[in-house]
């Protein structure tokens, strides 16, 4: 598969650039706080959004037949087409400036700034690293620099040996994501990925065991458990790292250490055996 990828190809897809303006309606920050919260309640236009929400925002509207058979847009628009056949989120860098706003007109400038080949014991890897920045009123109020993966087809019995997560955390917050909050973080992040909703295909064709919970979604518990244990105190950065993923129906583990003097944290999340399945780093003011 290395020889057939055409780097030099995939590399001129560096400094693509694509937009996208939102109003930011209150009605999906209330259907998301009704997700990650278990908050049924109203949310009103000019209310701060909280960190990682934007995800539901700014969304891009790929028709029906322009999806790929993994359910994502196909590639080679915006972003370069990677001919590996399993896409993963692997993470993501932030920095915080200000808080948008619900009912306020927002902009997202996207650019492709790199595309890199690695060899990994599964086979080829392609990173395409993508810088998001929002800006609204003519402010940047955030920046994201988007870590995507693209890997080979699974081998047989191949299974990456579990790494061990931080000890001594000062607090935990337990979580089951079902096929219900699947269902619902991909409705309301326009997400047709198929393996967080197609159990022939995740199972038959990408090789898992079942349906693949959203890495981004235990990003956003992992950051909302680590806000509730630090009440009052803003996020200014944020870093995550997808470490191995977890299945649907699973038990999810989202942990943290205390919050030092320079107001960074470590973050992880694990399953029921505990094995990491993502580690972060967050910083408060």
């Amino acid at each position: 598969m290395t020889e057939a990828l055409d780097l030099d190809h995939l590399r001129s897809w560096i400094g693509r650039t694509e937009t996208h303006e939102d109003l930011l309606s209150p009605w999906t920050a209330s259907a998301m706080a009704a997700t990650v919260r278990n908050d049924g309640q109203a949310w009103q236009p000019g209310r701060a959004l909280p960190p990682l929400w934007h995800w539901c925002y700014f969304l891009p509207t790929a028709p029906q037949n322009g999806l790929g058979p993994d359910g994502h847009p196909a590639r080679g628009g915006f972003l370069p087409p990677v001919p590996l056949p399993r896409r993963m989120w692997a993470g993501s860098q932030f920095e915080f400036f200000a808080p948008l706003k619900l009912a306020t007109p927002s902009t997202r400038t996207s650019r492709v700034v790199d595309v890199n080949l690695k060899q990994g014991k599964g086979g080829a890897l392609v990173f395409v690293k993508v810088q998001h920045e929002v800006h609204a009123g003519g402010a940047l109020l955030l920046r994201e620099f988007h870590d995507i993966v693209y890997r080979e087809a699974p081998r047989p019995g191949e299974s990456a040996p579990p790494q061990t997560p931080p000890a001594d955390a000062a607090w935990t917050v337990e979580h089951l994501p079902d096929a219900p909050l699947l269902f619902r973080y991909s409705a309301l992040t326009f997400n047709s990925h198929r393996i967080h909703y197609d159990f022939p295909y995740v199972t038959q064709v990408e090789g898992y065991e079942d349906l693949i919970v959203h890495g981004p979604l235990i990003a956003t518990l992992l950051l909302e458990a680590a806000q509730q244990n630090n009440p009052g105190r803003a996020v200014r950065a944020y870093t995550f790292k997808a470490v191995r993923p977890l299945t649907c129906g699973k038990p999810l583990r989202v942990r943290g250490h205390a919050v030092q003097p320079d107001g960074t944290v470590v973050l992880w999340a694990e399953d029921a055996q505990g094995a990491l399945l993502m580690q972060a780093t967050a910083r408060f003011a």
